[in-house]
């Protein structure tokens, strides 16, 4: 096993295993600081803060995440790795 098919092989599972669980992760987030935000407790002041600060979070995750992921793959094509 060559050192570039060994990178291959593990940037082929990144992008398809831990990228997509992270963004999971981070969406699953979102969900739930809308739920705390408009359903559990809202009428608690406490609990809608709480919900809009996972929201917030869940999107910076989201959001972050798209941009590294943008970046690592065109790093990827650029050189060649893909």
């Amino acid at each position: 096993m060559t050192f570039a098919s060994w990178v291959n092989s593990l940037l082929g599972l990144v992008n398809i295993v831990v990228v997509p669980g992270i963004f999971a992760l981070a969406f699953l987030v979102f969900i739930w600081g809308v739920l705390k935000f408009f359903f559990l407790n809202g009428e608690n002041e406490e609990s809608r803060a709480q919900g809009r600060e996972f929201m917030i979070w869940g999107i910076l995750g989201m959001v972050l995440l798209f941009g590294v992921w943008g970046v690592v793959n065109l790093l990827i094509s650029t050189l060649g790795l893909g």
